[in-house]
């Protein structure tokens, strides 16, 4: 029996959901069950054949678990190796490669220096930086300054001068900012995918309160639409990410991408809604199961986004070997006389 878990916090309508829409497919030989954490051995399998990480961005104890687990032949969504290198910053560069717009994103270093650290481990870093240059390069004010890597809207501060702005910078301590311009924006979007191919894309108005944010219904083309869902596709194919939601604030009719580095993205029935949630549970369901039957034993499961596989890919090429030097002909002996 292949087993299919989901790790999960203090949620509690998605997982149960989840779990039960899974066994209610009765798929052959395939259980789902919440993950039962016991002892934490080395090298040991977890015992599923996949996983559900909805937590292990809050808890270190839990993502060093799902990297043994996945080391071990676990298909963990998502991989867990990736969601520990990334951030949103990169997540912007990587965007613009793949040509999907972004807003004009500066990073910050941090207002107060790293723990273990002094002013000499910064003498690479220009001080003090040019403000204004960083401004003209945003477009002015207003802008907004958030976390460079985290999730939610936690440290996240609209600024419309400069005495706002140093306001903010000097109360995030040790958190990495960026400063990014500010989108005035016409409609705005929030879409799931799931398994890289799955893709619902929601009207969303983030201006409302949290429990009226899913009730929007935006004036948009068929054509912008499509262009949205191809955004997503590209966005998660290059990252990797097999659960995540992608957001758009269109503005002038350009869908720009705000923020799309949300593996564990909200699937709350409170908050999402009833068609929303029916959609995500389902999804979720049919995506874990293919994954399942397509479980190697003793193999790795995981799987990685475009941008690894490519670097991977070129490093691996070899340069064919030059090929080897002919000898010269001999010269014909002449004919004795």
């Amino acid at each position: 029996m292949k087993k299919i878990g989901i790790l999960f916090g203090q949620e509690r309508s998605f997982p149960k959901a989840f779990v039960d829409r899974v066994n209610s497919k009765n798929p052959k030989g395939i259980a789902a069950e919440p993950v039962f954490v016991d002892e934490v051995m080395q090298n040991r399998g977890a015992g599923y054949a996949v996983m559900i990480d909805r937590i292990s961005q809050d808890v270190p104890f839990y993502r060093a678990y799902l990297k043994n687990a996945a080391a071990t032949g676990t298909a963990v969504i998502n991989n867990p190796f990736w969601w520990s290198a990334d951030e949103k910053f990169f997540n912007n560069v990587l965007a613009e490669q793949v040509g999907v717009p972004v807003p004009k994103t500066i990073l910050l270093p941090s207002k107060d220096m790293p723990e273990d650290t002094t002013s000499n481990s910064f003498s690479n870093l220009k001080f003090p930086m040019d403000w204004e240059r960083m401004f003209d390069y945003l477009g002015g004010f207003p802008m907004f300054m958030k976390p460079h890597s985290g999730g939610g809207w936690k440290s996240v501060y609209k600024i419309h001068n400069l005495e706002e702005l140093f306001k903010a910078y000097n109360e995030t301590g040790r958190t990495v900012m960026m400063l990014q311009e500010a989108v005035e924006f016409d409609a705005y979007f929030r879409c799931y995918c799931i398994g890289r191919k799955y893709v619902r894309i929601m009207h969303y108005e983030p201006r409302n309160p949290h429990h009226l944010r899913y009730v929007a219904d935006h004036k948009v083309s068929k054509e912008l639409l499509n262009q949205i869902h191809d955004y997503v596709l590209r966005l998660n194919n290059a990252l990797g990410y097999d659960f995540n939601t992608v957001e758009f604030a269109v503005r002038d009719g350009v869908p720009l991408a705000i923020d799309f580095c949300n593996p564990a993205p909200d699937a709350d029935v409170n908050s999402v809604g009833e068609e929303n949630f029916e959609w995500v549970v389902e999804t979720a369901a049919t995506y874990a199961i293919e994954r399942a039957q397509e479980h190697k034993d003793g193999q790795n499961n995981l799987t990685w986004g475009t941008f690894i596989q490519n670097a991977a890919a070129q490093k691996s090429a070899k340069p064919a070997a030059p090929a080897a030097a002919k000898k010269p002909a001999a010269k014909p002996k002449a004919a004795k006389k």
